[in-house]
């Protein structure tokens, strides 16, 4: 047990202490926070403001189209060949020709310097609406501020409401659920494959070079392979820790530095002229306050402790069975062209699970999300992607126990592997040669 600490504690210290784990530990955040906002700066800064010169054959879109914070419409009448060049001549970014006749509906919009992809979009929106309004008066002599007034009262609107074993129900923001599960399952097969791979690269490079010789001399081969596999997991833990921490810190600090900064990246909701009319002031704000507060109260339906609790036993267990089974692989080849013939056998359920994940999300209760959270090659994706979602706990339990002891099984299987592997040189290993190691006793 001393040997094994001991080659834990050099292991750990040995590469929290090299410059390219400093290195990743203070860029991951940096990289998470410039993927954050690096986004939202670019496209603050590629929104710029549009003055559109609207010229209507029909006179009938004078003075209709609202203006907006990036957008303003002007209007005049005249020779569309003689006012379109006003774009050239920057007074205006772009003209709008409205069609005369029966082609009102159609419009042509001339510009000299590219505009955003939203433009097109947001002139048709307007132009749409306004038709719609005429035909409204023209052909049903019904009053637009009233036909919006119907839908408003006419909308319907469906509750998610889970009802538990005591036959009680609670209003659920299931969006939310399988958005956090997504994120969760990226997150720790991402965690999993990274730290699992450094185990196999370790005792690869150790086998190469020789060094596993005289290791081997001092400590039995099982005490060697624990040592690294629990070392890189601490590695593992500590790197995760600190990232958190630091990208709070950076978010918290951008927060304050430019508090406006994140709520300028989108655009608010106005309410129109017609909203007004039909509801005050304060029913709206307890409208809003009411949903927010049943967001935020709603968000999953098991505790947020439940995830962390969860998310951490599943990256743990999860990184062990394939960490023990890529040290496995490690030492039972010479080089890490040779290892990808038994890697791709051991990753390929993990992948498969990726590929999956959605399905999961979509129904965190069927047969597919069930069976992927009880199989220990796949459960630590699956579960995670279910848990926010609602899983029974004894289907928690049973995946948790499962795991741990089939983490047993594959430490026993690759310590069998790893004892003849890791002094063996110069000869490729077949299949048929890792099933004879392990029947070995």
């Amino acid at each position: 047990m001393k040997k094994t600490l001991l080659i834990i504690s050099r292991e750990y210290f040995v590469r929290v202490r090299k410059k390219s784990f400093l290195l990743m530990t203070l860029l991951g955040p940096l990289l998470l926070a410039a993927f954050i906002v690096l986004p939202v700066y670019i496209n603050i800064q590629a929104e710029r403001n549009m003055s559109i010169l609207v010229v209507d054959d029909n006179d009938f879109y004078i003075n209709r189209f609202e203006d907006s914070k990036k957008l303003t419409f002007s209007y005049r009448s005249g020779n569309i060949d003689e006012l379109k060049t006003l774009c050239v001549d920057s007074e205006y970014d772009a003209v709008l020709h409205i069609l005369g006749g029966s082609q009102s509906n159609r419009s042509n919009l001339y510009y000299h310097d590219e505009p955003s992809m939203s433009l097109k979009a947001q002139i048709e929106e307007q132009m749409d609406r306004i038709i719609f309004d005429k035909v409204l008066v023209d052909s049903f002599n019904i009053n637009p501020a009233e036909f919006e007034k119907l839908k408003e009262v006419s909308k319907s609107s469906v509750t998610l409401l889970q009802v538990d074993e005591n036959g009680a129900a609670k209003e659920r923001f299931a969006e939310m659920n399988r958005i956090v599960g997504l994120v969760c399952g990226f997150l720790i097969y991402t965690f999993i494959f990274m730290y699992a791979s450094q185990v196999l690269r370790t005792v690869l490079e150790e086998k190469t070079n020789r060094i596993v010789e005289v290791l081997i001399s001092s400590v039995k081969p099982l005490q060697l392979m624990l040592g690294k596999i629990v070392a890189v997991a601490l590695v593992g833990l500590t790197q995760v820790a600190a990232w958190i921490v630091l990208t709070l810190l950076l978010l918290g600090a951008a927060q304050v530095v430019a508090p406006d900064f994140f709520a300028a990246s989108s655009e608010t909701t106005e309410i129109s002229a017609v909203a007004q009319t039909m509801v005050n002031e304060e029913s709206v704000a307890d409208l809003q306050s009411t949903n927010i507060l049943n967001e935020i109260g709603n968000f999953y339906s098991v505790s947020f402790g439940t995830i962390i609790i969860s998310f951490l036993f599943y990256f743990i267990f999860g990184y062990l069975v394939y960490a023990s089974l890529f040290a496995a692989v490690g030492s039972a080849v010479d080089n890490e062209t040779d290892s990808q013939q038994f890697t791709l056998p051991v990753t390929l359920p993990l992948l498969l699970t990726i590929v999956c994940v959605f399905p999961i999300a979509e129904n965190p209760d069927g047969q597919l999300a069930w069976w992927m959270s009880m199989i220990p090659f796949t459960s630590p994706v699956a579960m995670l992607v279910r848990l926010p979602s609602g899983v029974a706990l004894a289907q928690l339990i049973s995946s948790m126990v499962v795991l741990a002891l089939f983490f047993v099984l594959c430490l026993w299987l690759a310590s069998k592997i790893y004892r003849t592997g890791i002094l063996m040189y110069g000869k490729k290993v077949t299949y048929r040669e890792l099933w004879r190691w392990i029947r070995v006793r």
